[in-house]
């Protein structure tokens, strides 16, 4: 229960894509529903517009971005949420922009991920996403204070992954040849960059890639972690 002696309320940002907003809300009430018997959560979601997210990123117009995720989680916020989460990868280029103009906590999915990977000792991780997020500075900005070094595909591996993602992953098409091409970009970081761990900075990508470990290294399913730790603050 929260101060105000009510069950507390998460806020999700979603949209980005519908697939994956889709997939947090099943996995937060499962989650839920197994440490309350059967007991259901209280979510509120402001969903923003897929083609208008990744038309802002690709423009790099921070400014913008900030305002459209911004004016979300004031929504949710005016909605009586508790907390709130960016239930994607790609808009934490500015995470921390937006939770200083946030009038609620707000659960971050890099510092979620970053917790994890220092929990299980990894220390050379390789990063896929859209090329924002491979290319961004904003998982470095976390994991290098860890000691935790990040590790980007190839440029040809990089287009291959934001393609697929944008293309595919994204409208909910998943494709066995996609999976398969998926796991060979993760299998050469491995082999050629010695990798101790994937990151899965896209969170459709965990509806393709649903191994815990893929080319024998363990694999950090950044959408999962991102559930525990709401789930977590619901309960707390």
């Amino acid at each position: 229960m929260s101060k105000k002696g009510r069950v507390k309320s998460a806020g999700i940002v979603g949209g980005m894509g519908p697939e994956s907003t889709i997939d947090y809300y099943r996995r937060i009430i499962r989650a839920y529903a197994a440490q309350r018997e059967g007991s259901g959560p209280s979510l509120l979601i402001a969903s923003v517009d897929t083609k208008a997210t990744l038309a802002i990123a690709a423009a790099d117009d921070r400014p913008k971005f900030v305002e459209l995720l911004s004016g979300a989680v004031e929504m949710l916020t005016a909605g009586g949420a508790d907390f709130a989460v960016l239930s994607a990868n790609t808009p934490h280029i500015v995470f921390d922009e937006v939770r200083a103009r946030s009038k609620i906590p707000m659960i971050s999915i890099v510092e979620v991920a970053a917790q994890a990977a220092r929990a299980r000792g990894l220390k050379r991780l390789g990063l896929i996403g859209t090329r924002y997020t491979m290319r961004g500075e904003f998982y470095r900005r976390v994991f290098t204070p860890a000691g935790i070094e990040l590790v980007a595909p190839s440029e040809a591996d990089q287009e291959y992954v934001h393609t697929k993602y944008v293309g595919e992953l994204v409208p909910g098409v998943f494709l066995s040849a996609t999976h398969d091409g998926l796991v060979s970009v993760v299998d050469r970081l491995r082999r050629e960059e010695g990798i101790d761990g994937i990151i899965l900075g896209g969170t459709e990508l965990a509806l393709i890639l649903t191994e815990a470990t893929i080319a024998g290294i363990p694999v950090l399913d950044t959408a999962g972690l991102h559930v525990e730790a709401i789930v977590s603050e619901l309960l707390a």
